[in-house]
């Protein structure tokens, strides 16, 4: 997405007009080498987490699986190569790579925040509609196939009209629209729109109703006994994704602002410290595929159990049993759980009565005891986990 600016601003000179010295060069290095290493460490983690662990298999977390696999994949093809150009002005790198560079971010841009709208949409189905069929594995899988179709579809342009040149001094990449007046801005107002505006409108929309049901009323159709336990396990879901998508909104706003912004006015292209404020506002763009495996450590207690055991080797990261349990599978078939909630409730019922009339203190402790460890076994893992 970097040649873009370039192509556009640069065609015309011979000589690079932003030169950095050699300490700022070097920090920018630093910060854009901290992402890079963050983010691929970190997405491949989140990647282990949820493949190697069966439990962990749930359509929120296929989601997630693509959007880490977008984050992971776009830090690595892109972040370190959009700042050697945007720093030297200089294409080392081909044309075959020139046409990939512009075209993958905005491929793996539109999958990661389509991912993230499917979320939203799957959690408004099962908390605002509980009884209506979930989607499949299969059902899941295709949904991401048609979002990675549509994104290739998005950045086709970009891979059709790129092309390097060569000038004296230096080698560009750039895309060579037909219309190289207008047609770069238009389709910059089109990909904001699709890839920005229009996913989180529809996230706002759907994560409000959610917000309003879980912290201002009650989940509809839920009366069983282990309501509020299902209540924080929604929520906490709700929250996480809720962070996530602010965190991507942050990250990109000032992306998208600044090439609307010297797009409308294209004498800032020429300004003194503007290839400062690209490298910035490019930096944050990119650092948003380096937050979410934080988020989801410090928010989801079985993504952080899974990191815990990756970094198990670290002395100042304990494994404890429960974080062991965590990850394994041992959640009920939903069939024989919600026999044995039923179970549970009934028993525990006429229990309580029983102890409120039965003089015999210790025959109703000994009866209690086996039913209430089965009511404790049959509701630690609800259906909201993520």
């Amino acid at each position: 997405m970097a040649s873009e600016r370039d192509g556009a601003n640069f065609t015309r000179n011979l000589t690079n007009q932003f030169v950095q010295p050699a300490w700022r060069v070097a920090l920018w290095a630093l910060a854009y080498s901290a992402v890079l290493a963050v983010a691929v460490f970190g997405n491949l983690i989140v990647t282990w987490i949820i493949l190697a662990h069966r439990r962990m298999r749930t359509v929120t977390n296929y989601f997630l699986l693509n959007l880490a696999l977008c984050d992971a994949s776009m830090a690595a093809f892109n972040t370190l190569i959009n700042f050697v150009y945007a720093a030297h002005g200089e294409w080392y790198f081909g044309e075959v790579y020139c046409r990939f560079h512009n075209f993958f971010p905005v491929t793996a841009v539109f999958a990661s925040i389509y991912s993230m709208t499917a979320i939203s949409i799957d959690r408004y189905m099962a908390i605002i509609h509980p009884l209506k069929p979930r989607l499949s594995a299969k059902a899941t899988m295709g949904v991401i196939v048609c979002i990675w179709s549509l994104a290739v579809v998005l950045a086709f342009p970009l891979c059709y009209f790129s092309t390097t040149r060569a000038l004296p001094h230096r080698t560009l990449c750039y895309v060579a629209w037909p219309r190289m007046a207008a047609d770069p801005f238009m389709y910059h107002i089109v990909v904001t729109v699709l890839v920005y505006v229009l996913p989180l409108a529809v996230m706002s929309i759907t994560y409000t109703i959610v917000g309003v049901t879980l912290w201002g009323g009650q989940i509809p159709g839920d009366t069983s006994d282990s309501y509020h336990g299902q209540l924080r396990a929604k929520r906490k879901v709700v929250k996480m994704m809720i962070i996530v998508v602010v965190t991507f909104a942050l990250c990109w706003l000032p992306y998208h602002v600044y090439f609307i912004v010297t797009g409308l006015n294209k004498r800032l292209s020429k300004w003194k410290y503007i290839q400062q404020v690209y490298l910035s506002v490019l930096w944050l763009a990119m650092s948003s595929t380096m937050y979410n495996p934080i988020i989801y450590c410090c928010l989801n207690s079985r993504f952080r159990a899974g990191f815990k055991h990756v970094f198990r080797w670290c002395p100042f990261v304990h494994v404890s049993s429960y974080d062991e349990l965590e990850l394994q599978n041992t959640r009920l078939r939903p069939g024989y759980q919600s026999s044995m909630c039923t179970l549970s409730r009934n028993d525990t019922s006429i229990l309580s009565k029983d102890k409120s009339t039965s003089s015999n203190g210790n025959r109703s402790r000994l009866n209690s005891e086996p039913i209430n460890r089965q009511l404790v076994v049959s509701t630690v893992h609800t259906p909201a986990e993520c």
